[in-house]
């Protein structure tokens, strides 16, 4: 009886607590924003659910975290820094009624310690899952990159300009890489300075082969030097570094595998090659 009547209190204050964080996270009110002068002040400029979620209860560090890890994820539709803050508590919720429902099975330290674990995690699991969808969206658009710059060497040395091939590269291309090349388009197209589209492009991806990229296309774009040249390079120079993280990571494989195949493989096959002679030596020697 007390465990249960420990799992009803458990459920009403979880019940409550989501309860006050959705009044808080979606009642406060959002005020209009003005685009800023300068386009590379920060990760979370221009963007509404940044200066809502200001007013509520939460960090202000923690909320431009929150919209640089939406900006590398592509900012999905399903995702914002609102359901975020919404999800995390009622994941929470629920994982410490499963740990207080364990726990009252038989209410030792170490339950209540896994438990403590177990409810931290659930808080904890809407970032996991927003960071791993951002690594996974930025290596797509790091592999695609030189097969995409090759398309707009081909682009350029054709007669098109270096807009064009990328609307050219885009129109053909799929995945992540072509949609932000749609969207740097977008801005330049509704006034944005070049400059400033591409810096907003760099500041959208962690991957520094894409960096690179961008700042190499702003100083040819500064200096007036000719971009063909400019894509040439990069292209070899990104299908080199793509070769050599492959090599990479097909040298890192022998020891991922040396783990599992001593401490898993190898036990399991002394037991199946040498349980028979064991039991015949048992046997001739009883």
């Amino acid at each position: 009886m007390p465990s249960f009547i420990a799992v009803l209190a458990s459920i009403a204050i979880a019940g409550g607590f989501s309860a006050l964080i959705g009044i808080l996270v979606t009642a406060r009110k959002r005020e209009p924003v003005a685009d800023p002068p300068d386009a590379g002040a920060g990760v979370a400029r221009a963007h509404p659910t940044i200066v809502g979620a200001s007013h509520g209860r939460a960090p202000k560090g923690y909320l431009s975290m929150l919209e640089r890890r939406l900006a590398l994820a592509g900012r999905p539709p399903a995702w914002s820094v609102d359901k975020i803050l919404i999800a995390k508590p009622i994941v929470a919720a629920v994982g410490g009624l499963l740990a207080v429902w364990w726990i009252s099975g038989d209410p030792v330290m170490l339950r209540v310690v896994l438990g403590a674990c177990l409810t931290l995690l659930c808080f904890f699991v809407p970032d996991l899952l927003l960071i791993s969808r951002g690594q996974e969206r930025q290596e797509k658009m790091q592999n695609a990159l030189a097969d995409t710059l090759d398309q707009m060497t081909i682009a350029v040395e054709a007669g098109l300009g270096f807009e064009a091939a990328m609307a050219k590269a885009a129109a053909n291309g799929r995945g992540p890489l072509a949609e932000e090349f749609i969207r740097t388009l977008q801005d330049m197209s509704i006034g944005r300075a070049r400059r400033d589209a591409y810096q907003a492009f760099s500041d959208r991806t962690s991957s520094p082969d894409l960096r690179r990229f961008t700042r190499s296309v702003v100083q040819a774009d500064t200096y007036g030097i000719a971009i063909a040249a400019v894509l040439r390079v990069q292209a070899a120079e990104m299908r080199l570094r793509r070769r050599q993280r492959a090599e990479e990571k097909a040298m890192k494989i022998p020891v991922k595998v040396l783990f599992p195949l001593v401490f898993c493989i190898l036990p399991v096959l002394f037991i199946v090659l040498l349980t028979p002679a064991v039991l015949s030596m048992i046997k001739a020697f009883s």
